[in-house]
C-alpha cells in the first residue's frame, strides 16, 4: 500500500475520529488518503483534514482485503500465552506507528484455564496519555485479537492509568523506530 494513496470508498463506513475517538460515518465515494495501514486498521485524513481510524472488517471500502480469521494450524505448538504477546504486537495506536507492547503499554498478560477447557486472557495495558480518547477503540482492538485464537473463549481487558507511562518504558526498537535515540 502506497502512503497518502488516495482511496474512495465503495460504500459508508463507520470511523473513530482521532484523537476524540468520536464516531462518525463516512459516505460512499468520499476520498480517504491512508497514512497508516498496521494490525489490520488504517488511519485515514479525509478531503476535509480529518484524522480517522478504520477498521480492517472495513478493509473492501477502501480497496483492502479484511484480516483473515487465525486457524488451529497457525497457533500450533505454541502456547495461548505465546499467541497472546504476538496478537498484542498487532494493536497500534493510530497515532503512533509502533504496537503497544514495544512502546510499553503493556503491563500485564495472563492466561487461566478455563473449566470447559479453553482459556481466558487477562490484559492491563495503559495510554500514553490519560484523556485518549482512543483508549475504548485500543481495548476493544485487544480484546477482539485475543477473542481470535481458536483456545480463548473470555478476554478481559483493563485500561490502568497507574502506574503513568513514559517514554522510558519503550523498547529501544520503539525508541529508535521514533527517532528517540
Amino acid at each position: 500500500m502506497v502512503a497518502r494513496e488516495p482511496r474512495t470508498l465503495s460504500r459508508d463506513v463507520e470511523v473513530a475520529a482521532i484523537p476524540y475517538g468520536d464516531r462518525l460515518t463516512l459516505t460512499m465515494g468520499t476520498t480517504v488518503y491512508v497514512t497508516q495501514a498496521l494490525g489490520g486498521s488504517y488511519t485515514a485524513m479525509t478531503d476535509h483534514g480529518y484524522l480517522v481510524r478504520i477498521e480492517g472488517t472495513d478493509a473492501d471500502a477502501i480497496g483492502e482485503q479484511p484480516t483473515k480469521p487465525m486457524t488451529a494450524e497457525d497457533v500450533a505448538g505454541r502456547s495461548t500465552e505465546e499467541v497472546a504477546w504476538e496478537q498484542l504486537k498487532t494493536v497500534f495506536d493510530p497515532e503512533i506507528p509502533v504496537n503497544i507492547v514495544d512502546l510499553g503499554l503493556v503491563y500485564r498478560c495472563a492466561v487461566e484455564a478455563l473449566e470447559d477447557g479453553k482459556e481466558k486472557v487477562n490484559v492491563a495495558f495503559t495510554l500514553t496519555a490519560p484523556g485518549c480518547g482512543m483508549g475504548d477503540f485500543l481495548r476493544e482492538d485487544v480484546r477482539q485479537k485475543l477473542l481470535s485464537i481458536p483456545s480463548v473463549a473470555e478476554a478481559e481487558v483493563e485500561v490502568v492509568l497507574d502506574p503513568p507511562w513514559d517514554q522510558s518504558m519503550m523498547s529501544d526498537g520503539a525508541r529508535l523506530q521514533l527517532g528517540l535515540m
